[in-house]
């Protein structure tokens, strides 16, 4: 296994990190109290390592910056206002600036708050390795998370020259991601790098599986051997944890990536957007149903369904589709109360119903 260096050896300032017009505009009244601009490149409960002009600074976070609960907390990618260090004192993160875009998914804890895995992200690399089945359900969660972010998706097929037709997968992946553009890609040979590449812009998140080859093919955008890689089991492709954290590194070309440790849980987090745009083929045909609320399940008239029974739709397609939107709604019922009373009164309709059918069962007995 490579191992990483921490940060970049060469000076970076902001620019090379993301800082532009935008950004300063809205720092402009922390400068005026005499803040410092930063961005999050590595966050840790009570600490974080962020890029300043004067180099990398490792801050305390206060108390009152976490108390919002995790999705206020500072993430990587967030840029800051930090108040400079003093006599025996390192520099305090003050306040955390609007974030434009932010990747979050349903906390790994199971409670009513979302993680936030990256913040400020502009492309959000979604990679799936060729060297192991496609799993499309998994690949459909983490586009949802992608599109929900505000950023734009790209589908990355990695480790291309262990797969005996990379051609006809990424045919097959392109139609589970409607609107991301689909690259097929090899580490070891270069295939798709360029175009990849091409296609890449801002700050560039690597997300996906551990195995999945994020940490390798970010070595390659990088040039050289910066992320810890490792191998993985033969059996079922599964990787081991070789990245431990979040962290930002500028690239040689511009922008900046953000490699991430492997997902187990993709839980969605209030992603009903990112779901619409995911599956936007079924949205699109859910206008021809004739019930608006249609849940194409059974409906007369459902336009979904008459697709699917053509073979325009895959079923899987759509019952991936239901599966998912359960699982947001459900979410969602835990943080808002008025949906979570919703679920609780459909639970005891349901129950009601249930008893009274087995005593019209006793009664005929």
């Amino acid at each position: 296994m490579s191992r990483p260096s921490s940060f970049p050896t060469p000076p970076c300032s902001l620019a090379d990190y993301g800082w532009d017009e935008a950004c300063e505009h809205a720092f402009s009244p922390h400068r005026a109290a005499g803040l410092t601009p930063a961005r999050v490149v590595r966050a840790e409960r009570g600490l974080c390592d962020a890029v300043t002009d004067a180099g990398i600074v490792r801050a305390e976070i206060p108390g009152t910056a976490e108390q919002g609960g995790p999705p206020s907390a500072p993430c990587t990618g967030d840029w800051v206002a930090l108040r400079p260090a003093t006599t025996g004192r390192a520099p305090v993160l003050h306040a955390v600036l609007a974030r434009r875009t932010a990747l979050v998914r349903s906390a790994a804890s199971r409670t009513s708050h979302g993680q936030v895995l990256a913040a400020n992200v502009d492309t959000v690399v979604v990679t799936v390795s060729l060297a192991a089945p496609l799993k499309h359900g998994r690949t459909e969660r983490m586009l949802a998370l992608a599109w929900e972010s505000g950023a734009r998706p790209v589908v990355v097929l990695t480790k291309a020259d262990q797969c005996a037709d990379a051609q006809r997968a990424a045919s097959e992946v392109s139609e589970v991601a409607p609107g991301a553009d689909v690259l097929v890609t090899s580490s070891v040979t270069g295939r798709g790098l360029e175009a990849l590449t091409a296609v890449l812009s801002g700050t560039i998140v690597l997300l996906g599986p551990s195995g999945a080859g994020k940490s390798t093919l970010g070595n390659r955008l990088l040039g050289e051997d910066r992320l810890a890689t490792g191998a993985v089991r033969d059996v079922d492709g599964r990787g081991r944890h070789t990245t431990a954290w979040r962290e930002l590194l500028p690239l040689p070309g511009g922008g900046v990536l953000l490699d991430t440790p492997g997902l187990r849980a993709i839980g969605l987090y209030d992603a009903q957007d990112g779901l619409e745009q995911t599956f936007s083929e079924i949205e699109h045909l859910a206008r021809g149903c004739r019930f608006t609320d249609c849940g194409h399940r059974s409906e007369p008239g459902c336009a979904v369904l008459a697709a699917v029974e053509a073979g325009e739709v895959p079923r899987r397609r759509l019952e991936s589709y239901h599966r998912l939107l359960r699982e947001n709604a459900y979410v969602a019922s835990r943080t808002d109360a008025r949906l979570r009373a919703g679920r609780e009164a459909a639970r005891k309709d349901i129950s009601r119903t249930l008893r009274a059918t087995y005593r019209f069962r006793e009664r005929r007995r």
